[in-house]
């Protein structure tokens, strides 16, 4: 098997060195394909102004100027264009990314980019919390991440549909299970803007949030986190909703 790696903390990011380590459990044809700098937040964005440029980090490991997108797509199409990937892991990710994380992330555009050329892609993400911000549980997702890989896998992704792990702030002998979940959705009035000023006081900004506790749904990535599992979503490409599609139609009809 051929995996491609990449991440949206960059190449030299840690999580990207744990995906890596999770990948060579499957084999050593393991490729790395990953931003030259942090691209945290760009979601599914691609570099069309601007050139592309690929660097050789050392063999099987490059860095390139752009998106996750973007190396998903220099992979695929350009460095192993006669022989593609069977697999794209896109991690381990920094932090979370369940809930509305999930429109932001690079890291789950790049698992994206992977599915939509038609190869099966999972993002991996590991939560951290304040005790372990400046150095995540990485080996939580290396412990646990092979046997998920390895089960889903058997079971067959199906075309059109991307994996999102997300691995609670535990240690490995500390999860309590995986849980196959939805999309959660949080409180929204959590998100506000830090208004500061700068040496000339000037105001900047930054997008910031409350620390605050709230009630978390049953069954969504959000409560199994909570709990100390690890979520499991298959999220869907086609983001039509067929129900509101259908009334439309009847709406339409004749007009």
């Amino acid at each position: 098997m051929r995996i491609l790696v990449t991440n949206d903390d960059g190449i030299h990011a840690p999580g990207l060195d744990s995906c890596a380590a999770i990948a060579r459990t499957f084999t050593d044809d393991v490729w790395v394909v990953a931003p030259e700098f942090d691209q945290s937040g760009v979601a599914h964005s691609l570099s069309l102004s601007d050139p592309l440029r690929l660097r050789q980090v050392e063999e099987r490991r490059y860095a390139v100027k752009g998106t996750p997108t973007d190396c998903v797509i220099m992979a695929v199409r350009h460095l192993l264009i006669d022989n593609p990937p069977d697999l794209v892991l896109s991690g381990v990710n920094r932090g979370q990314n369940i809930a509305e994380d999930v429109s932001y992330s690079g890291t789950v555009a790049g698992a994206i980019e992977g599915t939509i050329l038609g190869i099966p892609s999972i993002a991996l993400s590991q939560a951290f919390g304040m005790r372990t911000r400046e150095n995540p549980n990485f080996i939580t997702a290396e412990t646990h991440a092979p046997r998920i890989i390895k089960m889903l896998l058997d079971e067959g992704i199906p075309p059109g549909i991307v994996m999102n792990v997300n691995f609670p702030d535990r240690l490995p002998e500390e999860i309590t299970g995986i849980a196959a979940t939805a999309q959660g959705k949080r409180d929204q009035r959590l998100m506000r803007i830090d208004e500061r000023r700068d040496g000339r006081n000037n105001p900047y900004y930054w997008i910031a949030f409350e620390r605050r506790i709230y009630e978390t749904s049953p069954g969504t990535d959000l409560r199994a986190l909570d709990e100390g599992r690890i979520s499991v979503t298959p999220l869907r490409l086609d983001q039509t909703d067929e129900p509101w599609m259908t009334r439309l139609a009847l709406l339409f009809d004749g007009k």
